[in-house]
């Protein structure tokens, strides 16, 4: 059984629809603050920030609540923790740990006040104002004119993963009966041939099954990978986004019903005033420990600071660039990302582009919102730690780097603070290291020091050294109710509701939460120093690698984990060490540091084994509701997927077999090429021809093995140089590599199925 079923096709599937050109230009940055008289001098102006009626807001109550809670928290910490401290603040270790300690107390209670505010947004049970808003047009049918366009871009990604969710996402949509108001674009940067190959031919299946009045596949691949997943989009608004009034952004591992894709654009039609309506993905898919209890966090306490953020933010929201609805007009007209001046790694092109298209649609007059409260939108979590942190490494220069921007001109307040907490979620990292270190210090130095019992001269009666252990208790208990209450508060929002049964119930949820704490606890160390190595390879300069994550359950290796955690691990040994061989005493406060640093290698192993994973789910814990009771969508995916696994073509097979090379023909553009002779094609240029001649002798001659990445890549585009080689194989007359597939490249064996959604054994209870 295949996973397309093909129905009588009344249209040819066509892979490039007809352009609707359009402009999307980018303004050039206004640059730092103090930098800019001198660039009007230089003839370097920045453009004139449009308005919108009504953009002139004060800045409402709830911030300014928001902001004293925070300052005045680090206050009290600050004050607390000088009155811990030996010499209370006097010299300079101590002021520093201070002024470290103030700035990371604040830090955790703006998250303790966002998960407060979140539970009493989720306990009201109230919906958000953009649902409230379109309940009441639900049961009407949308406007024709309301055209939407799903695009989903990727790059050399698990190909049964994208078009199984995909294809599962077209099936939702059509049950709905609005399918005909949508179009989908796949925009493929894939640079590897092998899995380009299977793209093109699992669109060919896709689109085919597709082919009867309804939702139209296209798939365009880019030769020119200029900007990454930003260049790719803005491609796609170049060429075809005039047609559209808003267009949904997919991740290569996204999910969404048809419910919730009508849903966002009735939002839209009944908000004019929204510019991006961002979903809150539910993670789902993966069965390793890492990712169940990654997937555990997001549906247990994703909600309460969802909604907590919500709360505080508003219509200045976040924009994650996936899974949200965004009108395709003033996007065009105000979010094209220019380029960074400057030299470094902090300038160049925009990497985390998606905070900078939310604070560019904002300065614009359009609201950028968050519908934490709609379902029906799924994403998956990296399989394992190091997946995890791979994805962190890009996160964090991309967050740096917006930090430049925060003096921009015209800029909404809030989305200015989104880029100075969005660097400040990494940078805290290399404060926490410092904090720990200066602390470490200053114990060894009092450790080590004789107590002076008489300070003034002719004093009668000694001082008597007193460590304060009362208020230093009452400190460290303060500072463990804000980081841990919000999750408290979030297993007490959903035994409260009733939804503790989707987790498998009440006890076996507050065993989850436990073990979710001990794991993060132990993980929090190493992910202190990753995140303390990035935001320092960021600084510096030094090479950052741009690679998708692995989206199937891919396991850490013993000699891998070694490689990546044994420095850290080291390190711990020096550091427990240092402290035992340098005082009588030992800071009894850095165990859990030192304890997830030592146990780094088996944690990263272990945490990426499927067998722990499901382990526990034999046992109901790290249950989440996607599993106790899997939604159809996410069912029909991993059927996909797996029917997709079983037919996956690379480019050696798109060569040697005729059918495959059909499939994978039929994605090409129109000016692909025909199927005669290249000698023929009267579209190519004499030098281009010469070259994809030179090509095709070389694989004959050679074999497929002596075919460069780029060789493969500009083979695949021409319909005529396949059907040649096709030809010069079958019939004998080339290298005989091709007859045994010997050298398929290493794209096509790494695609098997991800099976995302359906677990391997049935669900608990």
């Amino acid at each position: 059984m295949t996973a397309f079923t093909v129905e009588p096709a009344r249209e040819t599937p066509c892979a490039h629809p007809p352009l609707e050109r359009a402009s999307m230009a980018a303004r050039p940055w206004a640059g730092p603050l103090l930098a800019r008289p001198l660039r009007r001098l230089r003839g370097h102006r920045s453009a004139r920030v449009p308005r919108r009626a009504g953009d002139r807001r004060p800045l409402r109550l709830r911030r300014v609540a928001l902001l004293a809670l925070v300052l005045t928290g680090a206050w009290v910490g600050a004050h607390a923790m000088a009155d811990v401290l030996p010499t209370h603040g006097d010299g300079w270790a101590e002021g520093a740990l201070l002024v470290l300690f103030a700035i990371l107390f604040g830090w955790i209670s703006a998250g303790f006040w966002t998960g407060i505010m979140g539970a009493c947004v989720l306990v009201r049970g109230q919906p958000g104002p953009l649902l409230r808003g379109a309940v009441d047009a639900t049961l009407m049918p949308l406007d024709p004119a309301a055209r939407t366009a799903i695009v989903m871009p990727i790059c050399n990604e698990h190909v049964p993963t994208v078009f199984g969710g995909l294809a599962a996402t077209i099936a939702s949509l059509r049950s709905t009966g609005e399918a005909a108001n949508f179009d989908v674009f796949v925009l493929s940067d894939t640079n590897d041939a092998d899995i380009r190959a299977a793209e093109q031919a699992a669109w060919t299946d896709l689109a085919a099954a597709q082919a009867t009045p309804g939702v139209r596949v296209h798939y365009r691949w880019r030769q020119q990978r200029s900007k990454r997943k930003s260049g790719n989009v803005a491609d796609f608004c170049r060429r075809w986004g005039a047609g559209y009034r808003y267009f949904v952004v997919l991740d290569a591992d996204s999910v969404m019903t048809g419910e919730c894709l009508t849903s966002l654009v009735r939002m839209m039609e009944s908000h004019p005033q929204a510019g991006i309506i961002q979903t809150a993905p539910r993670p789902f898919g993966h069965e390793t420990f890492h990712a169940r209890v990654q997937q555990f966090c997001g549906r247990a306490y994703g909600p309460l600071f969802t909604a907590g953020m919500r709360f505080w933010q508003l219509g200045e929201s976040h924009y994650w660039g996936h899974n949200a609805i965004l009108r395709t007009g003033p996007f065009m007209q105000h979010c094209g990302l220019a380029a960074i001046e400057g030299a470094g790694s902090l300038s160049g092109e925009i990497l985390s582009h998606d905070f900078v298209e939310a604070a560019l649609m904002r300065r614009a007059g359009w609201q950028v919102w968050v519908a934490d409260d709609l379902d029906g939108s799924y994403e998956q979590v990296p399989p394992n730690l190091l997946a995890e942190l791979q994805r962190d490494r890009r996160w964090c220069q991309g967050n740096l780097q917006n930090a430049r921007l925060a003096a921009e001109p015209g800029l909404h307040t809030v989305h200015r603070v989104a880029f100075l907490t969005g660097a400040l979620s990494y940078a805290t990292s290399p404060l926490w290291l410092l904090f720990l270190v200066l602390s470490s210090f200053l114990f060894a130095q009092q450790a080590g020091n004789e107590p002076i019992y008489f300070i003034e001269s002719y004093q009668l009666f000694p001082t008597w050294p007193s460590a304060n252990l009362k208020l230093m208790l009452t400190l460290f208990g303060l500072t463990a109710v804000l980081l841990f209450a919000p999750k408290v508060l979030s297993i007490g929002a959903i035994v409260v509701r009733g939804q503790a049964n989707r987790f498998g119930g009440t006890p076996r949820l507050i065993v989850s939460a436990l073990i979710e704490f001990v794991h993060s606890m132990l993980l929090a160390p190493v992910r202190m120093l990753f995140h303390t190595e990035f935001v320092l390879a960021a600084l510096f300069g030094w090479k950052l690698e741009w690679k998708s994550p692995p989206r199937d359950d891919a396991s850490t290796g013993w000699n891998e984990a070694i490689g990546r955690h044994g420095l850290h691990t080291g390190a711990a040994v020096a550091w427990t060490a240092a402290l035992v061989l340098g005082s009588s005493a030992f800071p009894w406060w850095l165990s859990p540091i030192l304890l997830g640093l030592l146990l780094a290698i088996p944690l990263s192993v272990w945490g990426s084994r499927v067998d722990v994973g499901r382990a526990f789910r034999r046992r109901g814990l790290m249950l989440t509701p996607e599993e106790t009771r899997t939604p159809s969508v996410l069912l029909d995916a991993a059927r996909e997927a797996d029917g997709i696994a079983t037919r996956l073509v690379s480019f050696a097979t798109a060569v040697t077999d005729a059918a495959m090379q059909q499939r994978v023909v039929g994605a090409l553009p129109p000016h692909g090429g025909g199927t005669g002779a290249i000698a023929s094609a009267s579209a190519v240029d004499a030098a281009k021809g010469r070259a994809l001649a030179d090509r095709i002798e070389q694989a004959l001659v050679e074999g497929p093995g002596a075919l460069t990445r780029d060789d493969r890549l500009r083979l695949l585009s021409s319909a005529s140089a396949l059907a040649t080689l096709h030809e010069e194989v079958a019939a004998r007359r080339a290298h005989p590599a091709w007859w045994y597939h010997g050298d398929e490249g290493e794209g096509a064996p790494r695609q098997r199925a991800a099976k995302p959604g359906v677990p391997a054994e049935p669900a608990f209870g």
